[in-house]
């Protein structure tokens, strides 16, 4: 599960109260979920490029504790950086003091402090998983653009940071398909499917699967699987894991009723794949209306209300989690062909692939 704090959402670092992530952390384990990827706002834990909130570090560690009480292992993620629509940078990044954080040497050097000193305090937690770099990474090129080098050099930087930091563990990074999907965009999938513990996948239909093919189509409800497989067709290591690390129903796109009978055929589909480490689900919670200015679809993606009530889509997935098994199936390879946006929705390859998947054939894809 990815955990979104049920109350103040993640703006919850502002006013930590351990009471309420101890009952969130209750409610998600009571689904039978093992897990949750959890997110400290970056400008809230590095207000300045010296200086880690000692405070804030303490409190990330209390919801580590609090984790290990109800049985969920937690991996971190670092740079926050991008959630559900909002990009949070610290003041020293930005204004007149504007620095590009994948390639100014003074910003990457702040990143690895802060990297060290959550490790100084996470690494020899027993339901500690890793780092990740960031939520989506990549969505903040746009405003900081880099060559695909640079982004290379600074995953490759980032990560032996983490794994100096806290050796051991499973330090990743992640983007959003665009690193699958775009044409000229600097994270390739090359770095994504190579570079730290395992490759993520974030998989969401509102990236015009779809609204192009139907809310319940073959093409939604594989297009995780599809996701998974053209990841480890780019892995030098034909073993490497993938971590399924986010999907979920989203509004409107997928209604409240259609959500369960997603989750249900999206999550039978990502366990006949091999080499599949996990499934994280976003999210946890749902997001507090009194909170405005979200694109609608980030209110009720939670598979529980802010009151921690358990919705029909929490429902499902907990069914699933006691039931469903990861068998991997038989593959018919097929060969990647084309560039990155005939990958994606409306393009050639993906339709070639999902149109076996229409005809009950479950293909991998080999490169070219």
């Amino acid at each position: 599960m990815n955990y979104t704090p049920s109350q103040g959402w993640f703006h919850h670092w502002l006013d930590f109260s351990l009471d309420d992530v101890k009952a969130d952390f209750e409610s998600i384990a009571a689904l039978g979920l093992d897990h949750v990827r959890v997110f400290p706002l970056w400008p809230v834990f590095q207000p300045n490029r010296g200086l880690v909130r000692p405070q804030a570090v303490e409190q990330l560690s209390q919801m580590l504790g609090a984790a290990r009480e109800t049985g969920l292992d937690v991996q971190v993620d670092v740079l926050q950086g991008h959630l559900s629509s909002f990009d949070f940078y610290p003041s020293w990044v930005q204004t007149w003091h504007r620095r590009n954080i994948f390639t100014d040497p003074d910003v990457i050097s702040g990143q690895k402090f802060y990297v060290r000193t959550l490790a100084e305090a996470l690494r020899d937690k027993p339901n500690f998983l890793g780092f990740t770099l960031g939520n989506e990474v990549n969505l903040l090129t746009e405003s900081n653009p880099c060559s695909p080098e640079q982004a290379g050099e600074w995953i490759d930087a980032l990560l032996d940071e983490c794994e100096k930091a806290a050796p051991g563990h499973l330090h990743v990074h992640s983007e959003y398909d665009a690193v699958w999907y775009e044409s000229e965009h600097a994270f390739l999938p090359e770095h994504a499917a190579n570079k730290g513990a395992m490759t993520t996948v974030h998989s969401w239909v509102f990236n015009g699967t779809a609204q192009r093919y139907g809310s319940l189509s073959p093409e939604s409800v594989h297009h995780a699987e599809y996701l998974i497989e053209l990841a480890k067709a780019h892995a030098e290591d034909p073993q490497r894991p993938v971590w399924l690390q986010e999907v979920g129903a989203a509004q409107p796109e997928i209604t409240a009723e259609q959500a369960p009978e997603f989750a249900e055929q999206t999550l039978a589909n990502a366990l006949t794949c091999s080499n599949l480490w996990g499934v994280t689900w976003w999210c946890s919670h749902d997001v507090d209306r009194a909170l405005v200015d979200f694109p609608e679809r980030e209110y009720e993606l939670g598979l529980l209300t802010t009151e921690r009530e358990v919705k029909p889509l929490g429902e499902a997935i907990a069914r699933i989690v006691r039931e469903a098994a990861h068998v991997p199936a038989e593959r018919t390879p097929i060969k990647l062909h084309g560039d990155r946006p005939s990958w994606g929705p409306g393009g050639a390859f993906f339709d070639e692939w999902m149109g076996l998947a229409r005809d009950g054939v479950r293909a991998s894809i080999e490169l070219g």
